[in-house]
């Protein structure tokens, strides 16, 4: 849709569209803002993001602190013995996970890696630059596009970090993939999806991955990775769960 267009259906002039679109307009009404919604036929999310970013002001980028554990989260964690868990941070950053979570997602990987925060694997980054990962989903679009819109959502609400710019920019200069889902601007929080997974210990499963938000910290997520009950997946986890603990 070109800017004429685009103006027109949602009945601004073509100028005033121009400075909301380059940040030189900060008065939108939420009238406006909606109309625009509407020409662009954004959904719920999406339309929630744009009134965000209007609603911002130019802040100086700077380097967030160190993302921690927080002590109740790491006793949730304990609680899911039996279930592939782990904790991301606001920008993926893998913050914790427990044996069967490493098992089934990163294996490869060192599993005591999240413990130090420099050595942290990142999700985002190991999806879109690590084979290992990237051929565990058989339907790996899908699963880029989900971390991606996430990821456009978090740099909604949290501009000034560096680090969230720093991430982006690797992965735009690295993965022309993630460059092109970037670009298309699609906004869409992670919060529940089922996933077909090609283990290399065993084998294909369906899992779904869900989405938690710890009470007093709800900046870090819990993914939690769950089967269908009696189903092939639940097995092929109890296996995985034997030869983790080996």
């Amino acid at each position: 849709m070109r800017r004429e267009e685009l103006a027109q259906l949602a009945g601004v002039s073509v100028s005033y569209y121009t400075r909301l679109e380059q940040g030189q307009s900060v008065n939108a009404s939420d009238a406006i803002l909606d109309a625009l919604a509407g020409a662009l036929r954004l959904d719920e999310h999406e339309r929630e993001h744009l009134h965000r970013l209007a609603a911002q002001r130019p802040r100086p980028q700077r380097r967030p602190p160190l993302e921690r554990l927080a002590p109740l989260t790491r006793d949730l964690m304990r609680s899911f013995g039996a279930v592939p868990a782990l904790v991301l941070g606001r920008r993926t950053d893998v913050l914790a996970w427990n044996a069967l979570g490493h098992a089934l997602l990163a294996g490869h990987l060192d599993r005591t890696a999240p413990e130090r925060p420099a050595d942290r694997p990142n999700l985002a980054r190991i999806l879109f630059l690590d084979p290992h990962t990237r051929d565990l989903y058989a339907d790996w679009q899908r699963k880029a596009r989900a971390v991606v819109g996430n990821l456009r959502q978090v740099a909604g609400r949290h501009p000034e970090d560096a680090l969230l710019a720093s991430l982006v920019g690797e992965l735009s200069m690295k993965s022309p993939e993630f460059a092109a889902l970037w670009s298309d601007h699609r906004v869409k929080p992670c919060e529940a999806d089922e996933y077909e997974l090609r283990h290399p210990l065993v084998g294909p499963l369906a899992v779904a991955q869900q989405i938690l938000v710890p009470a007093r910290s709800p900046e870090p997520s819990v993914v939690v990775v769950t089967t269908t009950d009696g189903s092939g997946a639940e097995d092929a986890i109890k296996l995985l769960a034997m030869r983790a603990r080996d």
